[in-house]
């Protein structure tokens, strides 16, 4: 689970990246030209891709150890997720 501290960083990054979708909104009803619109598409996904990694990195830095050292049967389950996570990452 992420701190209140943690939760503010990613509630402020998501609130960006929810701007740069109205914004391509806008810009596909303008319409705009292909470029700006693949130039705004690609920075937000760099936004979002920014806001999984930061979760990511919670994540391992606590939940897993957090398992780990709840018992063997939890250290497996988050160790798998860990794992699935990352091929979800992968794709």
């Amino acid at each position: 689970m992420l701190d209140s501290t943690q939760q503010e960083s990613v509630t402020s990054r998501l609130a960006r990246v929810e701007q740069q979708i109205h914004v391509i909104r806008r810009m596909i009803q303008e319409p705009a030209t292909c470029a700006d619109l693949l130039n705004q598409l690609s920075q937000a996904e760099a936004a979002l891709a920014k806001v999984s990694a930061s979760i990511l990195k919670m994540h391992v830095e606590t939940c897993v150890p957090d398992g780990v050292a709840s018992g063997e049967e939890e250290g497996r389950a988050r160790l798998s997720e860990l794992v699935d996570i990352f091929d979800r990452f992968a794709r």
